[in-house]
C-alpha cells in the first residue's frame, strides 16, 4: 500500500469521525446507523465497515482518548484520584471523574455502551477492575458480588435519565460519595 492510499484512509477516518461525532451529539446516539454515518460522512458503506463494525465500534473510538486519559490519572495520577489515598477516598474521586466524562461526552459513552456492549468494552473491564482492587483493600467481603452494582450508577442511561429529571453533577457527586463512604475496612 502506498502512501497516498494511507493518506486516503485517515482522511476517511477524520471525515466517519467527525460525521459520527455530530450526529452522536444531534439526538439520541442509540438511534444513529452505519447508513447515517456513511452518508454524513460522504463515504460508501463498505469503506466505513473495513474501518469500524458497527456503530459502537465508532463511539468507542471517539471516546478513547478521553477514557485513557481518566486510566492514565487512575494509575499514575495523583491522590486522591490516584495511587496513595485511602480505596474509599480513591472511589469518591473516580464517581466524581465519572460523572464529568458522562456530563461531557454522556451521548458517545451511551453509543458505546449500548446494551450488553457495556460489558465487552475495554473500558468497562478497566473500571470494573479499578474499583474491584478498591473494594479488595477495603476487605470487603466477597468483592466481586459488589463491584458491578457499584458501577451501574455510572450507566450512561442512568446518568442522562437523572440529568433530564433535572439532577445536577454536583448532586450526583454527592450521592455517589455517600456511596462511597460506605467503603469500611470489615
Amino acid at each position: 500500500m502506498d502512501t497516498r492510499e494511507r493518506a486516503d484512509a485517515a482522511r476517511n477516518r477524520a471525515k466517519v469521525l467527525s460525521a459520527a461525532a455530530e450526529l452522536f451529539a444531534a439526538g439520541d446516539p442509540r438511534s444513529v446507523t452505519m447508513d447515517d454515518i456513511a452518508r454524513a460522512a460522504a463515504i460508501g458503506r463498505g469503506t466505513l465497515y473495513r474501518r469500524y463494525p458497527d456503530v459502537t465500534s465508532i463511539a468507542a473510538a471517539l471516546l478513547d482518548e478521553h477514557e485513557r486519559r481518566l486510566q492514565e490519572d487512575l494509575l499514575r495520577g495523583a491522590p486522591p484520584l490516584g495511587p496513595g489515598a485511602p480505596p474509599r477516598e480513591r472511589l469518591t474521586a473516580f464517581y466524581a471523574a465519572m460523572v464529568d466524562l458522562l456530563e461531557t461526552h454522556g451521548h458517545l459513552v451511551l453509543g458505546a455502551e449500548t446494551g450488553e456492549k457495556r460489558f465487552t468494552i475495554g473500558a468497562y473491564g478497566f473500571w470494573r477492575t479499578h474499583v474491584l482492587v478498591l473494594l479488595r483493600e477495603s476487605g470487603i467481603p466477597d468483592p466481586e458480588a459488589l463491584v458491578d452494582s457499584l458501577l451501574a450508577p455510572l450507566a450512561p442511561e442512568v446518568f442522562l435519565q437523572q440529568r433530564a429529571q433535572g439532577v445536577t453533577p454536583e448532586r450526583i457527586k454527592a450521592a455517589l460519595a455517600r456511596l462511597a463512604g460506605a467503603l469500611r475496612a470489615v
